[in-house]
C-alpha cells in the first residue's frame, strides 16, 4: 500500500489531494495546525487518513510528530502555503517586509524542512518521491510585479527543490514541483478557471507514476512539463 503524506490537508488543494489519495486505497497523513482541524479532518475524510498536528514553520512540533511515525512515506507532498501580504502591502514600491519574511518562511524554507524531517522516512520507501506545489506566478518569463513576495517565495523554492532532487537522486529519490495552475480555493478565489477536485486528481496521477526520469522537473498538475 502506498503512504502519503501531504501537508496543509484540511482544505484547498490539501484536502481534495488527501480525497483523491484516499479513494486510490493508499495510507493519508495529513499535517493540519491545530487539534481542532485535526479532529475535522479526520471526521470529514474517515478511515484511512491520520492527521498530523504541526505548522510547517514549528520545526519542533514538526520533529515530534515524523517522531510518532514508523511506517515508510512513499510520497510527501509540500503543499501548505501562503499568498502573503495583502496585495497592496507587497509590490516592490511598498513591502510590508515582516510579511515578505513570513512568506518566504512559509513557502520557500518550510518545505525543504518538511522534506529534511521526513526524509528517514521517505528513504525506507522502495520509491520515495517529494512533490513541492508551485506555482505558475514563479516563472521568470513573467515580468509582472504583483504580490511579488508571493512570486520570490515559489521562484525560490523551485530551486531549493532543483538543488535537493540533485542531491537525492543518487539514493534514487525523486523530488519535483507542482504547477496547480489558478484554482478555486481560498487563496485563487472564486474567479479562477480550475476546480480543487481536478487538479487533486492530476497532481495524485503525477505523484504516483512520477520516476527518477523526470527529478528536478517542474511539472503542470496535467503532467506536462514546464519551463521555470
Amino acid at each position: 500500500m502506498t503512504t502519503i503524506l501531504i501537508t496543509g490537508a484540511n482544505r484547498g488543494i490539501g484536502f481534495h489531494l488527501a480525497q483523491e489519495a484516499l479513494d486510490k486505497g493508499w495510507r493519508v497523513y495529513g499535517s493540519v495546525r491545530t487539534a481542532a482541524q485535526a479532529q475535522q479532518a479526520a471526521a470529514e475524510l474517515g478511515s484511512g487518513f491520520t492527521p498530523l498536528v504541526f505548522d510547517v514553520t514549528d520545526r519542533t512540533a514538526m520533529s515530534t510528530a515524523a517522531a510518532s511515525l514508523e511506517a515508510p512515506i512513499d510520497i510527501l507532498i509540500n503543499n501548505a502555503g501562503t499568498i502573503g501580504p495583502a496585495d497592496a502591502d507587497q509590490s516592490t514600491l511598498n513591502m510590508d517586509f515582516d510579511g515578505f519574511a513570513r512568506t518566504l518562511e512559509i513557502n520557500t524554507l518550510a518545505p525543504l524542512a518538511v522534506a529534511q524531517t521526513f526524509l528517514p522516512h521517505i528513504r525506507k520507501s522502495e520509491n520515495g518521491r517529494i512533490l513541492t506545489v508551485s506555482s505558475q506566478m514563479s516563472w521568470m518569463g513573467y515580468a509582472k510585479s504583483d504580490r511579488i513576495a508571493y512570486r520570490a517565495s515559489k521562484a525560490a523554492v523551485n530551486k531549493v527543490m532543483q538543488g535537493l532532487a540533485t542531491d537525492l537522486a543518487p539514493e534514487g529519490i525523486t523530488v519535483c514541483l507542482i504547477d496547480p495552475g489558478w484554482v478555486q480555493t481560498d487563496m485563487g478565489g472564486p474567479s479562477a478557471n480550475l476546480k480543487p477536485a481536478d487538479v487533486a486528481r492530476g497532481i495524485i496521477n503525477v505523484a504516483d507514476t512520477l520516476t527518477l526520469a523526470r527529478t528536478g522537473q517542474f511539472i503542470e498538475w496535467t503532467g506536462r512539463r514546464r519551463e521555470f
